[in-house]
């Protein structure tokens, strides 16, 4: 298009595709009107079209860059042949630029062919878009792109042809999680800030939820569980938590790849899905599947529906038919699928001679059903992975790697790199997500090359098949000892001869768990799997067969990490008491010379911890850019990173020494929700008191004792690693718990832990009593040699009620002056209150409300004030209680390990003491209010980026949406919801002018955050928008810097394979980038067994 004399650029955008479309059908006769222009002849007899010449020079001078790209490959075949094709095309006399009326027919041609205008209209898109056009606007679209971009450059194998490559199952076991969300479980509200499932995954991916809305022509929220699309509803948001459905979607990519790889190598349709059956399976071994089935389990029928989606998807289960009254009963393996009408199909049925569960649930169930496996390989993926469409399409480039031999011994496992996908959910997910690439990714890379003591480790490895099946399995499931059963697979793997390798061209999604707890249960499993793996005979076996930089290499790469931490944990306990001690009895010198302590090099030589982040600093670097991996590390240390990853060595330490000493390994299921609500104190204190907070009050107050005592100076160079020790095992299980600052949650709390402690029956949840006892059964079975490690622990307190005993703290010398109250009559009259208070408890519930509130009030300010009259009138008491606190510990401990029930009383008031110290900073945190709001933004930055009032306003859209958006009942609301938007700006501006938010000027105004409009849509009551087409636009002359088009949302926007390759009739959009980036087309009904196909053209183009 011409302006003036020269030629203007025109810039298009993706959005725009579509009025492109429109524009060639409304432009067509445009074409055919200049294309009637150059039938006049010049005076030469020369055919004029400027429109022809244009695109032949165009046209010739990309295929002569083309060439000077080719001129350096001589080396190559089929490059020399290109080379030779485009020689012979340019110099063609006959050919399109040379024959000005060949060439001029043929544009007329192209105009008329409704295909050519598609295939340049996409191609127009590609080229002519601006570079900020083209990229995805989708992070995880852009993640996914980079990554599969990049792994084209590594050292891949060349694949084979379809017919000639391996054979490989994917097997996943499933005992009874989510497979669909189903309505009730979207729209459940079990949480303090009342956030249904839903409501939490449209705040979390809202654009994915606007174009969901745009794909299903929904213009009512309201209508989303409407008949039409309820599928499609509980599909979105199943594709976007850690469920079934994502897995098998994910996986079923698999069977897409081939049938795409075998269109290009113009395989016909027939001989496509003989190859699918023969190159490919997947199986999901339902454990319980059978049983669901007989109580009409929804989970049962969700199955079904994802049978008859994907028809070469199979289900193993174990039938359990009781044969008569006395229980005998008969159990078999079965397989199942989709019949392709609508119902069920058995394929095999395998009577076994008992009940196959007898050890550990999930590898006995990957056994019974590893014989319905077909391929050669058998790759392993949990419940909580998904897979990509990309990915999938290297998986036969992957399966070569078994045919290469880098050693000595065959390669009988290939681990694969794991992404994991929910990093961005929040902070503590983040932490795991970060965790796992430091291990998944850097840690395996160096132990596969070159330590060469690589192990398993997980899904998703693939195995070779006829390797291990002649060897005892992929699955061991002893009770107790096999708790961890991958790795067992791999010490199997190198005792009997085989090698373990690893690469990174290829990935697999992974979920981690995103709460508290779940991170908690999931390290104490992993802790107590690796003690059971230093007790077992494949170490003990595999110990001795190794060389011995192997072995430290095996070591080290596992159960020598947790070694690791129980002693980093053991040298804090020994250095604080050991400093205390050397306080108490004024030792801190050697004769009559001062120990000069050297805090200044300690905290250098605490610096240097930093530069283990190193490695993590530069993988980040290389994958996302270095400043985006700066803003990560920062990001980590800033929201607290520090403190979970210490408190989580504690984790490792107690769990692993406690299964050493006494055992008691278990599974301990983590649950893979969403964590966005509060856990209240009482859950907590049950959680980590024995394993973190307890040891952090312990080492606290041995600190300050040091810090009372020492004479030897400085006191904070030289402790300022044991107090972040201290305090990360006491603040990281509140720090990381949503609206813990929030002061009606606190009181709640509070009242909560009271009824806790008083409780005398309900279970653990419900008594401190019962939790107690529970908790401190093991010590019965601590053996002997065991019990000789607490009596060091017992001694230990002794020594320092001892040494505080005999100092001078707070001494008074009683005989120049006489009290004003006897302490002796105070005491016994704190000790009959005391008596009185246990009477008082035993026969409350006989009592009148009335009675019984004022008798407990004036208990308590009796006791107190007798306390403290105490201590006021002789101070020598305070010293005295301090040691009767400690000695008392010690002969309390030393009852636990003989089994004496009276220290119950003592351990009592130990732990209320315990509560008290913790609650008293949060009342404190909770009354400024500030420490509140800033908790809930670094927490949830990376979901819901800088919603700092995010809880609040959740709460306010659940009012909303209870209220039915009734405009005359929510006018009280929409004013309160104005004033918390408020709320919001001030906290950003506050937030800015101290650095918690980057790159914007505090006395700038706010600039308007989408997640936070996101949000805050879902309260203001607002007119739904009509979801409109794109109009055309009329070709206009456009000056070269105007830019009349918007900018596309996202990439995978667009369908840039269309009907020739994907092989699909409809030509509907995906409407926008979705988490996956590249998801599947919309469901159809469940009760179609429609596979993937591809069409086949009646004529095949030359080779």
């Amino acid at each position: 298009r011409s302006t003036g004399g020269g030629m203007g650029r025109r810039a298009v955008s993706i959005t725009s595709l579509t009025s492109l479309e429109t524009e060639a059908s409304a432009g067509g006769k445009t074409l055919q009107k200049q294309r009637s222009k150059k039938a006049t002849p010049a005076e030469g007899g020369v055919i004029l079209d400027a429109l022809r010449d244009q695109a032949r020079d165009k046209f010739r001078a990309v295929a002569q860059s083309l060439k000077g790209i080719l001129k350096s490959t001589n080396s190559n075949m089929e490059s020399k042949d290109v080379l030779d094709r485009l020689t012979f095309l340019l110099s063609k006399e006959d050919g399109f630029l040379w024959d000005d009326a060949y060439a001029s027919d043929q544009l007329d041609f192209c105009a008329q062919n409704a295909t050519f205008k598609e295939v340049l209209t996409k191609v127009h898109g590609l080229v002519a878009c601006h570079p900020d056009d083209v990229e995805p606007r989708n992070h995880e679209a852009r993640r996914r792109l980079t990554f599969f971009v990049n792994s084209l450059f590594m050292d891949i194998p060349d694949a084979p042809s379809i017919h000639d490559m391996f054979s490989w199952n994917v097997l996943t076991p499933y005992y009874s999680e989510d497979v669909t969300y189903n309505k009730g479980d979207l729209e459940k509200r079990t949480d303090a800030l009342g956030v249904s499932t839903l409501l939490y995954l449209q705040t979390l991916f809202r654009n994915d939820w606007n174009n969901f809305l745009e794909r299903c022509k929904i213009k009512d929220e309201e209508k989303i569980w409407s008949k039409g699309v309820v599928d499609e509803t509980r599909l979105w948001a199943s594709l976007r938590a850690q469920t079934l459905t994502r897995t098998v979607s994910g996986m079923m990519y698999y069977e897409k790849a081939l049938r795409l790889l075998a269109n290009l190598e113009r395989l016909d349709e027939d001989t496509t899905n003989d190859l699918m059956g023969e190159k490919f399976g997947y199986i999901v071994s339902c454990q319980v599947y059978g049983n669901q089935k007989k109580n009409q389990d929804p989970k049962a029928a969700d199955i079904d529906r994802l049978m008859h989606r994907y028809p070469h998807l199979r289900i193993a289960y174990i039938d359990t038919v009781r044969m008569n009254r006395d229980g005998a009963s008969l159990y078999y393996s079965v397989l199942v699928k989709s019949d392709g009408a609508g119902g069920i199909q058995e394929v095999y049925r395998v009577r076994l001679p008992g009940n196959p569960i007898l050890g550990e649930g999930k590898p006995e169930n990957q056994n019974h059903a590893m014989i319905f496996t077909r391929g050669e390989f058998v790759q392993t993926i949990d419940m909580n992975q998904e897979g990509y469409f990309e990915e999938a399409l290297k998986m036969r480039n992957a399966l070569q790697e078994f045919s290469k031999r880098e050693g000595p011994l065959p390669t009988t496992i290939l681990g694969l790199r794991e992404h994991i996908f929910t990093g961005s959910v929040s902070s503590l997910a983040n932490y795991m997500a970060l965790q796992e690439t430091s291990f998944v990714t850097l840690g395996q890379r160096v132990l596969a090359n070159p330590l060469r003591i690589r192990l398993h480790y997980g899904h998703p490895d693939v195995f070779d098949k006829l390797f291990f099946i002649t060897r005892g399995g992929i699955s061991k499931s002893s009770k107790g000892i096999n708790l961890s059963e991958d790795v067992f697979a791999g010490f199997n793997c190198v005792i009997r001869g085989g090698t373990v390798g690893f690469k990174e061209y290829l990935q697999v999604g992974k979920g981690r768990d995103v709460g508290g707890s779940q991170i908690y249960k999931f390290e104490a499993k992993l802790s107590q799997g690796n003690a059971e793996q230093s007790l077992s005979r494949d170490v003990y076996r595999l110990a001795h067969r190794l060389d011995f930089f192997r072995l430290l290499s095996m070591y080290f790469g596992g159960i020598g990490h947790y070694t690791s931490t129980v002693l980093t944990i053991l040298a804090v306990y020994v250095v604080i008491y050991l400093m205390a001690v050397l306080a108490l009895f004024d030792l801190e010198k050697i004769g009559d010379r001062t120990i000069t302590p050297m805090g200044t090099i300690q905290m250098m030589l605490g610096g240097l911890g930093l530069l283990q982040t190193i490695p993590l600093f530069a993988t980040l670097g290389t994958e996302r850019g270095w400043w985006p991996s700066l803003r990560e590390i920062i990001h980590v240390f800033v929201t607290g990173g520090p403190l979970h990853f210490m408190f989580h060595i504690q984790t490792k330490a107690n769990y692993f020494t406690q299964t050493i000493l006494v055992g008691g390994a278990k599974y301990r299921a983590t649950g893979r929700g969403f964590v966005t609500q509060h856990t209240p104190m009482d859950e907590q204190f049950r959680f980590f008191a024995s394993s973190h907070l307890y040891l952090g009050i312990e080492l606290g107050a041995g600190l300050v004792l040091m810090g009372i005592y020492s004479t030897a100076g400085q006191y904070f160079g030289r402790t300022w690693s044991l107090w972040l020790a201290s305090i990360s095992f006491l603040a990281s299980p509140f720090w990381f718990n949503p609206l813990t600052f929030e002061w009606n949650v606190v009181t709640s709390d509070y009242d909560k832990f009271l009824r806790w402690m008083r409780g005398a029956s309900g279970g653990a949840s419900k008594s401190w009593s019962m939790w107690w006892v529970e908790e401190n059964a093991f010590y019965s079975q601590i053996p002997l040699s065991s019990k000789f490690f607490f009596v060091i622990k017992a001694a230990i307190y002794l020594l320092i009620a001892e040494g505080i005993r005999r100092s001078d703290l707070f001494h008074d010398d009683t005989t120049l002056h006489k009290p004003f109250v006897s302490v002796g009559r105070v005491l016994v009259f704190v000790i009959l209150l005391l008596v009185l208070a246990k009477l008082y408890t035993t026969n409350e519930r006989a009592m009148p409300y009335p009675i019984r509130r004022t008798i407990g009030i004036l208990i308590s300010i009796g006791v107190v004030a007798g306390v403290v009259i105490i201590f006021i009138e002789d101070t020598n008491c305070i010293r005295y209680a301090l040691a009767a606190y400690y000695g008392l510990g010690g002969f309390c401990l030393l009852g636990l390990l003989v089994g004496a029930k009276f220290v119950k009383h003592f351990y009592l008031v130990h732990d209320m003491v315990c509560g008290h110290i913790i609650f008293l900073p949060l009342f404190i945190f909770a009354a400024l209010q500030i420490p509140h709001h800033i908790q809930t933004w670094l927490l949830y930055h990376n979901a819901l980026s800088n919603d700092v009032v995010v809880s609040d306003i959740l709460r306010y859209a659940r009012k909303t949406k209870d209220a039915g958006g009734d405009e005359t009942g929510n006018e009280d609301l929409i004013e309160q919801v104005n004033e918390l938007k408020k709320i919001v700006q001030k906290q950003e501006l506050m937030l800015a002018s101290v650095g918690l938010i980057a790159g914007q000027d505090p006395n700038e105004p706010v600039s308007r955050n989408p997640s936070t409009d996101a949000i805050a849509s879902l309260v203001t009551p607002v007119a739904p928008v009509p979801i409109r087409p794109v109009a055309p636009v009329e070709p206009q002359i456009m000056a070269p810097s105007s830019r009349p088009f918007g900018r596309a949302i996202s990439m995978s926007g667009m369908d840039v394979w269309g009907d020739m390759a994907m092989g699909n009739d409809d030509n509907r959009a995906m409407g926008g980038s979705s988490y996956q980036a590249a998801q599947p087309a919309p469901m159809q009904p469940m009760n179609m067994a429609s596979g993937f196909q591809f069409t086949q053209p009646d004529t095949m183009p030359p080779r």
